[in-house]
């Protein structure tokens, strides 16, 4: 159960949808409780259907990018320099640490390194986002370069600087995958603050509807019928409708 929020809102539905078709299942009487429960199971219905809609198309959306990332790994060949200066074409997969490779203009920079010779532009838009082409060069601050992105002129020599599966480009396919996915601080207090006032509401409620203290009217839906030992299920799940609203809506 991935989203108890959603679970509960599931069972919601079945109930109402149940009641929509035995009105009088708890005992309720009413004009027009057919209706009601009708329109509450399509209000819930609708909130199940788009919640689910929305977490299949950014787990799509996720998916899609990731294998556009893992295409980009497995496509890219990397020319790799021995200490003869004899160049040797292999998959960029295959590449070691302190393997020395030369990339020249309009190709792909195979994993993650540090610049020994020469001096380009790098389009790291792939990664970064950032559209514009920055300089790269030996010695100083401008020595590393990313898996992925593209040299656009001159050339590159490059000393590979991390070990197989550990490049920036192999981390950012587990991060969209999911694989190395962790709730923030904030996310877990919220989460916490919601789980505890769910449980506050609920406990309060139920205590009023167990006393007696609810208001009786008999002209309305919205009574506790102490004679009978049970609260009017359309003001219960009215109730409870609008609490899921205001917190989640």
């Amino acid at each position: 159960m991935k989203n108890p929020v959603m679970f509960v809102v599931e069972i919601g539905f079945i109930v109402t949808l149940i009641l929509t078709i035995v009105p009088s299942l708890f005992g309720d009487e009413g004009n027009n409780l057919r209706a009601y429960n009708g329109i509450v199971t399509i209000i819930l219905f609708i909130t199940v259907l788009f919640a689910n809609f929305a977490e299949a198309v950014a787990e799509g959306r996720g998916k899609a990018q990731a294998d556009t990332l893992k295409k980009t790994r497995k496509d890219t060949v990397a020319r790799v320099i021995d200490t003869l200066g004899n160049e040797k074409m292999i998959s960029a997969s295959e590449l070691k640490l302190g393997d020395i490779v030369l990339v020249n203009a309009g190709e792909v920079i195979p994993n993650d390194g540090e610049v020994i010779e020469g001096i380009a532009s790098v389009d790291e838009s792939a990664i970064t986002g950032e559209s514009a082409p920055v300089m790269r060069e030996s010695g100083g601050d401008f020595a590393s370069v990313t898996g992925g992105t593209t040299v656009v002129s001159d050339w590159l020599k490059i000393r590979i600087t991390t070990k197989p599966g550990e490049s920036f480009l192999d981390k950012m396919i587990a991060l969209v995958e999911g694989a190395s996915r962790q709730k923030t601080p904030n996310e877990i207090a919220l989460n916490t603050l919601l789980v505890g006032l769910t449980l506050i509401f609920m406990v309060v409620f139920n205590i009023s509807l167990s006393n007696g203290k609810l208001c009786r009217c008999k002209d309305s839906n919205f009574y506790y019928d102490s004679s009978f030992g049970m609260f009017n299920t359309n003001y219960y799940r009215w109730i409870v409708v609008s609490y899921w609203y205001c917190r989640y809506g």
